[in-house]
């Protein structure tokens, strides 16, 4: 009988995964568009954004998924957000969302942008050919699943280089602006 995987719905843990990425804000740093106070911030530390536990298989059409851990926490007036991606190939994803508060921002090439809630409970398609960002906007770690094709790749070098049109800033809460450097 083949194991299964387990993953605990109140801390989003998932028991067997193979790949661990954790992500600080030196590796982030590039992607703030606050980066004087990215600097002021490494000076002193250089806190944990986000964690993703993922189960990857190399089989041909076979489904991978991972749960991402983003911490509270803000960059200045930015909240704490993931890389954000374009999938290398067209395809799809879905989240489900455990726990937290956040936005999740989703661009194609054309800069189309949609955003979506996620909160406890939440389950969202992330449609084909859109580049996607995960923000926190909480006062708890947001933890979700994200469901996706093994051989979809990641393009992380084309958000690097614009980021999305729009930033996540607190203004008494998470409101969207246009990105100054798109």
């Amino acid at each position: 009988m083949e194991n299964i995987n387990i993953i605990d719905f109140e801390s989003g843990f998932i028991k067997n995964f193979n790949v661990l990425q954790e992500r600080h804000l030196s590796d982030l740093k590039d992607y703030f568009y606050y980066q004087e106070d990215v600097e002021k911030i490494l000076i002193k530390e250089d806190p944990l954004i986000y964690k993703v536990y993922e189960t990857k298989y190399e089989l041909p059409g076979s489904l991978s998924y991972a749960v991402t851990e983003i911490e509270p926490g803000k960059v200045g007036p930015e909240y704490y957000f993931t890389k954000g991606h374009f999938h290398s190939k067209s395809a799809a994803e879905i989240y489900i969302i455990f726990q937290g508060e956040g936005i999740l921002l989703l661009q194609n090439r054309s800069g189309d942008k949609k955003t979506y809630n996620m909160f406890r409970g939440a389950i969202i398609n992330v449609e084909p050919d859109f580049a996607h960002r995960s923000i926190n906007t909480g006062k708890e770690k947001l933890i979700f699943l994200a469901i996706y094709q093994s051989d979809a790749g990641h393009d992380y070098e084309s958000i690097k280089e614009k980021g999305f049109s729009f930033l996540v800033i607190d203004r008494n809460g998470p409101t969207l602006i246009k990105n100054p450097k798109y």
